[in-house]
């Protein structure tokens, strides 16, 4: 029962992320759910808030001007619909629970955004890094020197990294952005995790690239976002951080 009601929460998780995907990066105060086209941004009634509504009630399709649900809408919705679904199975307490739901909404906006936009938004990162900081106080298994510690390593890494690859490959290699989300990975993970989701990110983001590489589905100049991988591995860091530490450790 417990695994449905998080499900549902997943699905409404999801829309949220979808709001605040199409309006964030444009600079726009959240507001209802609405058509992205610019030429209609008609705002959808109750049933149309979730992409998965639309796809249901009105063939996949704006009501207003026809066009047709973003494939992204709904898999946004039913993944995260079904990553939340699991959370009760893999997390016993019941604050850690909520919580590590938030952060895993958080993150999947920043992977959302990050990926149409090449942007990690500060209205994002600094808030939810205060969040973080105030939510280690109450969860078990980190307290806040641990995840003040976090935060600063995180910082001071992904800074040192960020000015090694502007030197290196110029301006634009890695973001200012993902410097922040290290900040906030820092500050939900605590210490040694964060060491450990740097460079899962880092390593992931690797070998993803060099794959696209290899098999050409990206040119050699094209830029790929970095911080979708940093979010990945602190999502895999905040549901399996123990047995990847340990893993690593033996």
């Amino acid at each position: 029962m417990l695994n449905l009601l998080f499900a549902l929460i997943g699905l409404l998780t999801g829309g949220v992320v979808n709001a605040l995907a199409d309006d964030l990066p444009q600079r726009k105060r959240p507001s209802r759910p609405h058509c992205p086209d610019a030429d209609c941004l008609y705002v959808y009634g109750p049933v149309g808030w979730l992409a998965v509504g639309r796809l249901l009630a009105y063939n996949g399709r704006c009501t207003h001007c026809g066009r047709p649900v973003r494939r992204r809408g709904w898999l946004v919705e039913i993944g995260t619909a079904l990553l939340f679904a699991c959370l009760p199975w893999l997390l016993d307490d019941p604050l850690t629970l909520v919580v590590y739901a938030f952060y895993i909404g958080l993150l999947i906006l920043i992977i959302v955004i990050d990926l149409e936009n090449r942007l990690i938004l500060d209205v994002v990162t600094l808030p939810g890094t205060a969040v973080a900081l105030l939510c280690s106080l109450f969860l078990p298994g980190i307290n806040l020197i641990s995840a003040l510690l976090g935060a600063v390593l995180g910082l001071v890494l992904f800074l040192g990294i960020y000015w090694l690859a502007k030197v290196t490959f110029g301006p634009g290699a890695i973001g200012q952005g993902d410097v922040k989300l290290a900040l906030l990975m820092g500050a939900m993970l605590g210490v040694p995790n964060i060491l450990i989701a740097l460079m899962l990110g880092i390593v992931l983001g690797g070998v993803i690239s060099a794959f696209l590489l290899a098999t050409r589905l990206v040119k050699r100049n094209t830029y790929l976002p970095y911080g979708q991988y940093l979010a990945v591995a602190a999502i895999l860091m905040l549901l399996w951080g123990k047995p990847i530490a340990n893993w690593l450790l033996t």
